[in-house]
């Protein structure tokens, strides 16, 4: 018996996905609830487990788009485990394999047989006219790879020679011997998670009247409290006290104070919000995914730091879910973890507020009259100038200011 293999319903508005890798190969014996591959979506990715023992039959390739609900492969039951190393190749594989051979077949011999998988149509050319010994070619294209310029720089090295040898009859000094540069190109396709972050800050610049306005923040009480603190949080809680959970803090104590900036616009009607869930920006390798604290005004800064770790180690490991990165009513961003001093984020939409925050440096500023050395940050507000003016969002930032340079006032939410 065989079983189909079909690309799951992953969202409401998905209807299509990629496949971003093939855990177990063609031909392989998988058991039940092995990973079978990963679908990359528009949000997320996405692991389909098997659902039977047998004998695993790919009919798409990686890096294919596939409809929802379409075949991707089948499960043939009725195999044993044995069956998987001595299983009859599919008749695709047949084909590829007699297409390969009779290729083979119609092309010239080589004078080395080996340039005939490292070496580009143009480089064997050069390689074979001159009787190169490519063991002497030194590669520079990726992986030590012997490119078209390596060929003719090994090609003209003794004309070089010859003409730095002869004796010159001008004050023009000979050009150096320079090893010629490699002029290739690579491409690949963009995964469907960085299509969608493309499309989706298009989108936000072209709907959104973005503006951002600027402050700064005396960094030094919190890390007091962090200073003092850490071991003993760290400890009971299970987690590190970083500084985002006070943003977080913070972030919901101005958003409450300034509830058009937790909002968003839908047609000519302005929509509130009675809950916080709060967006944080997290890199990955395949780009930036934004999951969300849900009801965050609920949480304690532990609770909040907890969730934090919990969301990146998702992300990092491409288990991040639809659920997990929908439903944000505010984005943080923080560059300062990749050492940017400030910068100007783009709103993640339909959200009308992102703030972004920067590296911690040491700056002297003016307190009483007298210039101390501080920790210091920048703040940057972006918004939606269409809903929010810019007084609010002036005000918006120097109530985070407030916050966290007096940390109890925070806590103690005055």
């Amino acid at each position: 018996m065989k079983v189909e293999i079909k690309v799951p319903a992953v969202g409401e508005s998905i209807t299509e996905a990629t496949i971003a890798e093939w855990v177990k190969q063609n031909g392989e014996f998988v058991h039940r609830d092995d990973v079978l591959l990963v679908l990359e979506t528009d949000k997320a990715s996405v692991e389909v487990v098997a659902e039977n023992d047998g004998l695993l039959s790919t009919a798409v390739n990686e890096g294919d788009t596939v409809n929802i609900g379409a075949i991707v492969g089948e499960i043939d039951t009725s195999a044993s485990n044995t069956a998987g190393s001595s299983a009859k190749v599919p008749s695709t594989e047949k084909t590829a394999s007699v297409k390969s051979h009779h290729a083979n077949q119609t092309q010239a011999p080589m004078a080395h047989p080996e340039l005939q998988q490292h070496l580009s149509p143009a480089t064997k050319k050069i390689v074979e006219e001159n009787q190169l010994q490519i063991q002497n070619i030194q590669g520079s294209g990726r992986g030590g790879r012997i490119t078209k310029g390596d060929a003719l720089q090994a090609a003209n090295t003794p004309v070089a020679n010859a003409i730095q040898q002869a004796p010159s009859k001008s004050d023009t000094p000979p050009l150096p011997n320079i090893k010629v540069a490699s002029q290739e190109t690579y491409r690949e396709p963009m995964s469907r998670l960085r299509q969608t972050i493309a499309k989706r800050l298009v989108e936000a610049q072209h709907t959104a009247a973005i503006l951002t306005t600027f402050n700064e923040v005396d960094m030094s009480g919190v890390m007091k409290i962090r200073s003092q603190y850490k071991e003993s949080f760290e400890k009971k809680h299970g987690v590190k006290l970083g500084f985002m959970g006070f943003f977080v803090k913070a972030a919901i104590e101005a958003l409450k104070a300034f509830p058009k900036v937790n909002a968003s616009l839908d047609g000519t009607e302005i929509v509130y919000k009675n809950f916080h869930n709060i967006g944080i920006a997290v890199g990955t390798e395949k780009g930036l995914v934004v999951p969300v604290i849900k009801n965050a005004e609920q949480l304690s800064i532990a609770d909040i730091e907890l969730s934090i770790k919990h969301y990146a180690g998702k992300a990092r490991d491409g288990k991040i879910s639809i659920d997990d990165l929908s439903d944000g009513t505010f984005t943080i961003s923080n560059g300062g973890v990749y050492g940017s001093l400030l910068s100007t984020p783009i709103l993640n939409p339909p959200q009308t507020g992102i703030l972004g925050l920067h590296k911690i440096e040491e700056r002297p500023i003016a307190i009483n009259g007298q210039v101390v050395v501080r920790p210091m940050m920048y703040l940057a507000l972006s918004y939606d100038h269409r809903l929010i003016d810019g007084g609010e969002s002036v005000q918006f930032l120097v109530k985070i200011k407030e916050c966290m340079e007096d940390p109890a006032r925070m806590l103690l939410e005055i």
